[in-house]
């Protein structure tokens, strides 16, 4: 009987350390990734000052435990923008029948921050929008259609973003952006067995690359993005749907006082992953108004600084005398008088893409980091031939060199630039 015992009590231990070996594998995989991203903070070049634009980084669709579903505080939020160099932080707070969420949440600077309050809104259709800035009828707004609501929200010089493309419905309605990658959606698509066992073995030495580990590129949101500014302007954005509220603890009271606490998604480790980096006119501060007005422009990109800081990217055109010059956002009609040209602050395998169709993939070293490219229609690359087809262009570009998943994963998601 005890033989039988022992032999049972091994074959648990063997099945044990075989579940658990993948697990440990990939840690090693983490560690040595972890590896390579501190390289790549080491090696990033001074790239030139943009004198028409600063830039500033930050994170859209952020909730607290003012609108319900987290349970995350101002003094939480506050802390780990800062501690992450957030220039600006979206709040977009579900909506009350009782209390205005957008106004009572965090408005103004708070250290070196600027914080904008928004609400997260339904619609009597089922669309779901950001709103920014938000409003204290945001709750009414759930009852009127698409239509009425985003005719009401530009009648009040507000934006609204897409939030949950996968259902949204109204897609011929005139809104502002798309939220083309969210932290939260992505999140929901792992696997929980895989997450949890990776959160044990990795999560606690690599908590953010554990994370970005799982990301994978949104291909139908941006097939979407791609279709609807064939016809007209938008902006594609990245949304951290931050709600600090996925963990656990034991023993604790209703002021927050927890004798054992540990949580996935707080502040700190999410502001890290995905941030909106934003371009505002030099001869303006970064305000309320100078960030929406930029943000609706589409004069942003989408950056994974969690695999190395996005700071210096620039997708503009090169300008030929008397010609078109500007960037992302911007449209010409000018077919003939420049050239498309991308600066990384990285090597980077760079995509080129015109009206949602891959056009191009060039490789570029930091050493030559400024590059122009063919964009005639015969891809003769080496002729530097200047725009002569309308079309939209945009950029995705990857860090192949720190392997899967980030090979098939942007690191960088430009806004396009429209040649109408």
């Amino acid at each position: 009987m005890k033989k039988l015992f022992k032999r049972i009590l091994l074959i648990l231990l063997a099945v044990l350390i075989a579940v658990q070996a993948p697990f440990i594998y990939r840690r090693y995989k983490l560690r040595q990734l972890a590896a390579k991203v501190a390289g790549l903070k080491q090696t990033a070049p001074t790239l030139p000052v943009d004198g028409k634009y600063n830039e500033y980084k930050g994170i859209i669709h952020a909730h607290t435990n003012l609108g319900g579903h987290s349970t995350g505080s101002f003094e939480e939020l506050i802390a780990a923008a800062n501690a992450n160099d957030l220039d600006f932080v979206i709040m977009t707070e579900h909506w009350s029948d009782t209390i205005d969420t957008a106004g009572l949440t965090l408005n103004g600077v708070y250290g070196k921050t600027l914080f904008v309050g928004g609400n997260e809104i339904d619609t009597a259709d089922s669309d779901r929008f950001l709103m920014i800035p938000g409003s204290g009828d945001a709750a009414g707004l759930r009852k009127m259609p698409t239509t009425a609501v985003l005719d009401k929200l530009h009648s009040e010089n507000r934006l609204a973003i897409v939030t949950y493309p996968e259902k949204f419905r109204s897609w011929d309605s005139n809104f502002d952006g798309i939220e083309v990658f969210s932290l939260h959606t992505n999140a929901k698509k792992m696997n929980p067995f895989t997450a949890v066992f990776d959160g044990i073995w990795s999560f606690p030495a690599y908590p953010e690359l554990m994370l970005a580990s799982y990301f994978k590129r949104p291909d139908e949101n941006l097939r979407k993005f791609d279709e609807i500014a064939a016809k007209r302007n938008i902006s594609l954005l990245a949304g951290t749907d931050a709600h600090s509220n996925i963990g656990f603890h034991l023993f604790g009271d209703d002021a927050g006082n927890k004798l054992v606490k540990f949580k996935i998604d707080d502040y700190a480790t999410i502001f890290g992953l995905a941030r909106q980096h934003v371009f505002i006119d030099a001869g303006k501060p970064l305000t309320k108004e100078s960030l929406i007005e930029a943000l609706k422009a589409g004069r942003s990109f989408i950056g994974l600084d969690v695999l190395a800081d996005t700071t210096g990217f620039r997708f503009e055109t090169v300008g030929v005398s008397g010609k078109f010059d500007g960037g992302e956002g911007e449209t010409s009609d000018d077919l003939g008088g420049f050239m498309l040209g991308v600066n990384v602050p990285q090597n980077s395998r760079i995509v080129f893409f015109k009206n949602g169709e891959k056009y191009l993939e060039k490789t570029v070293e930091v050493s030559t980091n400024s590059i122009t490219t063919d964009y005639s229609m015969t891809l003769n690359i080496g002729k530097e031939e200047l725009v002569t087809k309308p079309g939209v262009y945009r950029v995705e570009v990857y860090l192949d060199q720190l392997g899967p998943p980030f090979d098939k994963m942007p690191w960088i998601i430009s806004n396009p630039i429209y040649v109408r």
